[in-house]
């Protein structure tokens, strides 16, 4: 049985290795875990998708579920406790985005769009299913520039195009991995 994976999944770490196999590349459709997937992409930036990995059970908490009505509603006293917590990435600026998000979220909602219509529409409901040499993926695309744009005008933070591009491998809108992955061969 082959047992390759892309090259960039840490085969020492039990969740990335899960991750890699069972998320990554695969079409998500369920609001909480996009909304969620948003969120820690920003969290990554700077830093390694492993230590997000690492510490997401702890964003569950810390975050209320992900629940976004909760979210948006944060005040100084949560602000600061969040800035307080080890479990997460004590940035003001990623947790002030975490917010902020959860607001501009929740406006997309009141426009009668969820994540899932919204996001997909930019593939029409399709996952694009790249052939890059191994290793050779591209940091954003023109498709991850546009949404990007877009969805810093609807106000969310922390979505620049290579945090988007990463988003959109994470949640299958893309599937990028590479041509001898087991992954790949799976789908």
């Amino acid at each position: 049985m082959n047992d390759t994976r892309c090259t960039w999944a840490n085969m020492a770490n039990p969740r990335y290795i899960a991750y890699h196999d069972h998320e990554w590349g695969v079409p998500c459709h369920d609001e909480t875990t996009l909304f969620e997937m948003l969120n820690l992409e920003g969290a990554q930036a700077g830093l390694s998708w492993e230590t997000i990995l690492n510490k997401r059970d702890n964003y569950r908490i810390a975050f209320d579920g992900w629940d976004a009505d909760k979210i948006a509603s944060y005040d100084d006293a949560k602000v600061a406790a969040l800035l307080a917590n080890p479990g997460i990435v004590r940035n003001r600026l990623k947790v002030a985005a975490a917010i902020n998000n959860a607001q501009a979220y929740l406006r997309l909602r009141e426009q009668g769009l969820t994540l899932d219509d919204y996001l997909w529409a930019f593939v029409d409901g399709k996952p694009i299913v790249n052939d890059w040499p191994d290793g050779a993926r591209p940091a954003s695309t023109g498709l991850s520039d546009r949404i990007s744009k877009d969805l810093a005008k609807r106000g969310f933070k922390f979505v620049g195009s290579t945090i988007v591009y990463a988003y959109m491998q994470g949640i299958g809108m893309v599937d990028d991995h590479d041509r001898a992955c087991l992954c790949r061969r799976r789908r």
